[in-house]
């Protein structure tokens, strides 16, 4: 079970800004300084690109017209990253074909221009709350992952076993060891882990297996 490379800092959320207005841009980056939000503005997806690194976190405020790619396709190209940063469409070349399609494929919020500045406030704080939970599930199962990682090859047959629901006798006689083997790496499986119950040790086996996307 590899590590995968994530997020790991606990810095301030960034807002992302990508609007090719540069009053529209100055206009919500105001909003967002005196809502004690930090946020930086491109007037392309491309200078976002450019700067962006997927180990920082916080959300994306889009446009869907903008010069060079589209909005969209910053998103499908976000998608196609597996890019976990929350996404809200702010934009003046909006229709129903288009908000369906962007929620469709996640976006957290569609939002026409001009729009009311509590409005937009409250759905960035909605998805930097997503993206809270994102981070914390990540590194849960990051720190799951590097437990594992700790375990030497016997603890990880033993802990295979064990999740599957084999008991002790069963894990003796599959592995060819005596049952008090089994009980001892047992006993270092649920210490290296971290945890007091079956239930536990499961939950943490669940959390380091990566969803497919």
């Amino acid at each position: 079970m590899p590590l995968r490379e994530a997020q790991t800092t606990d810095a301030k959320p960034v807002v992302y800004l990508v609007d090719g207005d540069r009053a529209h841009r100055d206009l919500l980056g105001q909003l967002l300084d005196a809502a004690g939000l930090k946020s930086q503005a491109y007037a392309t997806a491309e200078a976002f690109l450019a700067s962006w690194h997927p180990h920082v976190r916080g959300c994306l405020v889009l446009e869907a017209q903008l010069p060079g790619m589209s909005g969209t396709e910053l998103q499908e190209h976000l998608r196609a990253k597996h890019a976990s940063l929350p996404l809200i469409y702010n934009t003046g070349h909006g229709s129903v074909a288009l908000a369906v399609s962007a929620l469709k494929k996640g976006a957290v919020d569609f939002i026409e221009k001009p729009a009311d500045g509590q409005l937009l406030l409250k759905a960035i704080r909605s998805a930097l709350e997503v993206e809270q939970k994102q981070f914390e599930h990540h590194r849960q199962e990051l720190d799951a992952q590097r437990r594992i990682e700790q375990l030497t090859p016997r603890e990880r047959e033993v802990l295979e076993l064990i999740v599957i629901g084999r008991l002790n006798k069963q894990i003796a006689d599959d592995l060819g060891i005596s049952i008090k083997t089994v009980e001892v790496h047992r006993a270092r499986v649920m210490e290296k882990m971290g945890v007091s119950s079956l239930a536990e040790l499961v939950q943490h086996v669940m959390i380091s297996t990566p969803k497919e996307a």
